[in-house]
């Protein structure tokens, strides 16, 4: 056995009892309990009425909720999307623009809910004014996500990739334990209505509704034992249908009595700090994380999720979110999982690289060719894509990081890819 297969061995060993303890606290969930990550209501914000519109969506979310738990369901979050921000900052200066956030942020803290205000579109000639005014915002809010639309109907869109590389470059070294770029991603064909931050936002006419799981934990039993890859899809199948199927019996009814349009549920399995989407994938592959056979476990949640026949929006992909998964983490701490390897799993399925940590001193180019990595294999296969990036600042590769941020987790810092060029 050579070094490195030994290296797996033990670190799937120690994998295993990290599983087994959040196992033990999965347990400890109420059996039956179907796990609601978020309800997501979609709002077209108007300036001169964007109170009243804020405090309606906020009594339907909570009336959604109340409807859902009622029939044994846990919801962890409500959230507010809007269409992209700058139709309705159209006209604003800079000063006005963020105070207006300022005062959305206010409303939504006030309501308990999060809030997210739609990709930015931006072009070689509004790019750095745009991107300038998004790290702004977010840098002077706590509940509000945003993001950059980096494709259009030709392709990549250059600009706006650069734009959005000096967002999370602002964002690295303008807040908080850098923590700023967790609600900021770029996105790559990223369609509208799903309730997962920061992707969300609308383009039609606003009071809809859609749902997001955080189902990992339920998938990561139903393949526990499975025998090959044909049964774990089929079992893995079979769960997600029953499951969807209750929460879109509800969804429905709320429609019907709230008049609130249902989208449909992101059947993406989004993990949590107790249901490790890393699980699901080792249960099928039987390596660890990052292994060979990775890709094609990853190859099969994917099949499972496009047979299910149910009202569908948003990425409805396999998420891979490294900071808010224990055993991606510690895959990732351990160095069997890279950023490039990463990246060709989301040639497979996939919703792109989320919540990389990355060294503080990464420079706006070298975001920029990450992000531009995934823009390019999003426009060649027509699929929806993000890169949520966290350079630390003040941080090297080999460091661990120090978030706060209860949703995530802290991980090794791990070099880029290649030198920078010298000038």
């Amino acid at each position: 056995m050579t070094h490195k297969t030994w290296r797996f061995a033990f670190v799937f060993l120690l994998g295993a009892c990290a599983c087994a303890a959040t196992g033990a606290q999965e347990t400890a969930t109420p059996t039956g309990k179907t796990k609601i990550r978020a309800i997501t209501a979609f709002v077209r914000i108007d300036r001169g009425s964007y109170q009243i519109q804020m405090d309606e969506a906020v009594k339907f979310l909570k009336i959604a909720k109340t409807t859902f738990e009622s029939r044994d369901s846990v919801v962890q979050t409500l959230r507010i999307a809007t269409q992209p921000f700058p139709e309705y900052t159209q006209g604003m200066s800079h000063e006005e623009a963020l105070q207006f956030f300022k005062n959305l942020d206010g409303i939504a803290q006030t309501g308990q809910v999060i809030l997210a205000t739609g990709p930015a579109y931006l072009s070689a000639t509004d790019g750095e004014a745009q991107a300038d005014l998004l790290a702004d915002i977010l840098r002077n809010t706590k509940s509000i996500s945003a993001t950059v639309n980096v494709t259009n109907d030709t392709g990549v869109n250059w600009p706006a990739v650069r734009a959005a590389a000096r967002v999370m470059k602002t964002l690295s070294d303008g807040t908080l334990h850098s923590e700023g770029n967790f609600r900021f991603a770029a996105l790559a064909n990223v369609p509208q209505g799903s309730p997962f931050f920061p992707a969300a936002y609308l383009t039609g006419l606003g009071h809809q509704f859609a749902v997001g799981l955080e189902s990992a934990g339920d998938l990561a039993r139903a393949v526990k034992d499975a025998a090959d890859l044909a049964n774990a899809r089929r079992q893995l199948t079979d769960v997600l249908f029953r499951e969807v199927s209750d929460v879109e019996a509800l969804a429905l009814r709320v429609d019907r009595e709230r008049g609130w349009t249902y989208l449909g549920v992101d059947l993406s399995p989004a993990p949590g700090k107790e249901a490790s989407i890393g699980t699901v994938i080792e249960n099928i592959s039987k390596q660890p994380f990052g292994a060979n056979g990775t890709l094609a476990a990853v190859g099969v949640i994917t099949s499972a999720l496009k047979d299910i026949g149910l009202r569908r929006t948003g990425y409805s992909g396999l998420m891979l979110p490294i900071l808010e998964d224990p055993v991606l983490a510690e895959r990732w701490n351990a160095g069997l999982v890279s950023l490039d390897a990463l990246v060709s799993y989301s040639a497979v399925c996939g919703t792109g690289l989320d919540t990389i940590p990355l060294p503080g001193d990464a420079t706006v180019e070298q975001l920029a060719r990450i992000i531009g990595d995934v823009a390019t294999l999003s426009a060649k296969w027509n699929k929806p894509l993000s890169a949520r990036l966290l350079p630390v600042a003040g941080r090297m590769a080999g460091q661990q990081t120090e978030f706060s941020d209860p949703a995530l987790l802290n991980g090794v810092i791990q070099p880029l890819s290649g030198p920078e060029p010298k000038p």
